[in-house]
């Protein structure tokens, strides 16, 4: 049985090339994280083929281009729910659109795969300052 190959050391093989073109993908996937983001456009922008592209994500983070791209995306939604106020009008529904997610019960259901919870729990969660739940406590006590 061969010995498993920890994350950084894998990573640490990876050819600097592979690791520049996936840098330059995600950066602009990130700065076009409201917008829908087509392979042949990020394949463009790199100046790579889809097979090479697919191969320098696959050997930087072990995953597809369009998988990374979804759970970047994700990770933003989180980011902003945790972010959010429910008492500042923000819904789920509109962060959702805002990090390219339009259809929305397939965002929910991919969500909660993700971080174990609806995205109305996360927004529930980040509505609540850390001094809003010391007062809770104190109450009742």
């Amino acid at each position: 049985m061969a010995p498993s190959i920890s994350a950084f050391e894998q990573s640490s093989r990876v050819p600097a090339s592979r690791r520049v073109v996936v840098e330059r993908a995600a950066a602009y996937v990130r700065a076009h994280s409201d917008s829908r983001v087509p392979l042949k456009t990020l394949c463009r922008v790199v100046g790579m083929s889809e097979r090479g592209l697919r191969n320098a994500f696959y050997g930087v983070h072990g995953v597809s281009p369009k998988r990374w791209i979804v759970a970047e995306r994700l990770r933003l939604a989180r980011r902003a729910l945790l972010g959010s106020s429910s008492r500042s009008g923000e819904t789920v529904t509109s962060v959702a659109t805002n990090c390219g997610f339009y259809e929305l019960g397939r965002f929910a259901a991919t969500y909660r795969v993700a971080f174990g919870e609806a995205p109305s729990e996360t927004l529930r969660r980040g509505s609540f300052s850390p001094s809003s739940v010391e007062t809770r406590g104190e109450q009742e006590r």
